[in-house]
């Protein structure tokens, strides 16, 4: 077998074991990467010190000691600083820009003894559901290379839903670390805002919104990775009742493909045991577009003065949100600050009453790769952000969240499961993810 295809777990094991060597699970990666990711463009750059890192993994193992990650290979999103190699946020502007540092839950990772087989495509400032840049072009999904792999995490998911590392290290301000999961068959948590240490490194434009997020082919890994990132323990699976909404409480329109399978899933879980009940949060009137003035104020901040002396470095569709984000009143960000506080209250409520909520992670698979965005869901015109209708109110909630598949559509494309908890209840989400995961014909 090999290596790439076992879990991080299994290939951890194994080389602790001696069994494998990290060089020959680095010479693995570097194999696969380098024989995909022309078809993809999942990575940036394939790490150039892999071999050294893993020889470095191997004489720390020699010496005795103990390493949860010990010769896993990582990728790292194209936003989330790496020491020594380029890291451009998929933007021009950062053309050339080398990390002075490791961001701190890179360090982590590499404490536990992983290594960087190297970096994640991302959509520019990871602020796109779809990951094509005008510095490295379109980011392909393995399952149907005519599909996106989705935003703004594309090639950290395409690298590892093709078998090129079992782990990714991504990042998450509206989605973007369970969407692009959903879409390729994976598992991606948006852990409790802060339980993650983030940065150093770039400003973010959704300020104290966007967490780092654990990317993996089954919960188990991502649990491992959260072990390394925050100290997370093991704990019982959450016990109660648990809602569930096929539109979180918002009228989003779905692919029938999602709401059967929706419907399918709900039934195995009950079926299974799990105390399943109707319902959703009243979000009176609020949604994702309710606070998508601060990622463009964001923005505008940032990046405003280049994008209007130099608009022919930027995505055209970055470059609208620019535009937007310099429109905005000082009142308009002011309601959009009032908006998220009371989605993160809204949230807090409706979670008070059961242990935790299961929507779609998207309302539909992934679309053709040309396009930024479905221009229609259920035969119907859609809005630009329609496709991620169930996933930034987590991050303004500053809860967890994770997307777990739960299955195909008719033409074979992934679909996810988005199940949420509580703030800090995140060892117990992926405790009850490990079972839903289980339930579902999933890797456990």
């Amino acid at each position: 077998m090999n290596p790439m295809d076992l879990s991080a777990q299994a290939l951890a094991q194994a080389i602790t074991e001696g069994q494998i060597t990290p060089r020959a699970a680095a010479a693995a990666a570097r194999a696969r990467a380098e024989a995909l990711n022309p078809a993809l463009n999942a990575l940036t750059l394939i790490n150039p010190a892999l071999e050294a890192e893993a020889d470095a993994v191997a004489a720390r193992l020699a010496v005795g000691e103990t390493l949860p990650l010990a010769g896993v290979p990582v990728v790292i999103k194209d936003n989330i600083w790496v020491g020594g190699l380029p890291i451009t946020q998929g933007s021009k502007l950062f053309e050339g820009f080398i990390a002075p540092q490791d961001a701190q839950a890179v360090a982590l990772l590499r404490q536990a003894g992983a290594v960087i087989l190297g970096i994640g495509t991302c959509s520019e400032f990871a602020c796109k559901g779809s990951t094509n840049t005008p510095l490295y072009g379109m980011t392909r999904n393995p399952v149907n290379l005519a599909r996106t792999a989705g935003g703004s995490s594309g090639g950290p998911v395409a690298a590892v839903a093709a078998g090129m590392a079992p782990l990714a290290l991504g990042t998450d301000a509206g989605g973007s670390s369970r969407r692009p999961p959903a879409h390729t068959g994976l598992v991606g948590l948006k852990p409790t805002q802060d339980l993650v240490p983030y940065g150093p490194g770039f400003d973010d434009p959704v300020y104290g919104i966007s967490v780092l997020a654990p990317i993996a082919r089954n919960v188990g890994d991502v649990a491992l990775m959260m072990s390394v990132l925050s100290g997370l323990p093991e704990a019982a699976p959450l016990d109660g009742p648990i809602a569930f909404a096929a539109d979180f409480g918002l009228g989003q329109v779905l692919d029938p493909d999602v709401a059967a399978n929706f419907d399918s899933s709900i039934a195995a879980l009950s079926g299974a045991g799990l105390t399943l009940h109707p319902d959703a949060p009243d979000w009176k009137g609020l949604n994702g577009a309710s606070v998508m003035p601060l990622q463009h104020a964001g923005l505008a901040a940032l990046f405003g003065a280049r994008w209007q002396a130099e608009p022919e470095l930027f995505d055209p569709d970055l470059g609208a949100q620019i535009d937007s984000g310099l429109a905005l009143s000082g009142p308009d960000v002011a309601r959009a600050h009032h908006a998220s506080q009371c989605i993160r209250e809204i949230m807090s409520d409706f979670l008070t009453g059961y242990a935790a909520m299961i929507t779609p992670t998207t309302s539909c698979a992934a679309w053709p790769v040309e396009l930024s965005a479905p221009t229609t869901i259920a035969g119907k015109p859609c809005g630009g952000r329609d496709h991620a209708a169930f996933t930034s109110q987590l991050n303004h909630a500053g809860c967890p969240a994770i997307s777990v598949p739960c299955g195909v559509d008719s033409e074979g494309m992934p679909l996810g499961l988005q199940i949420i908890a509580a703030k800090g209840q995140d060892a117990a989400l992926l405790a009850l993810a490990a079972r839903i995961e289980t339930i579902l014909g999933g890797q456990g």
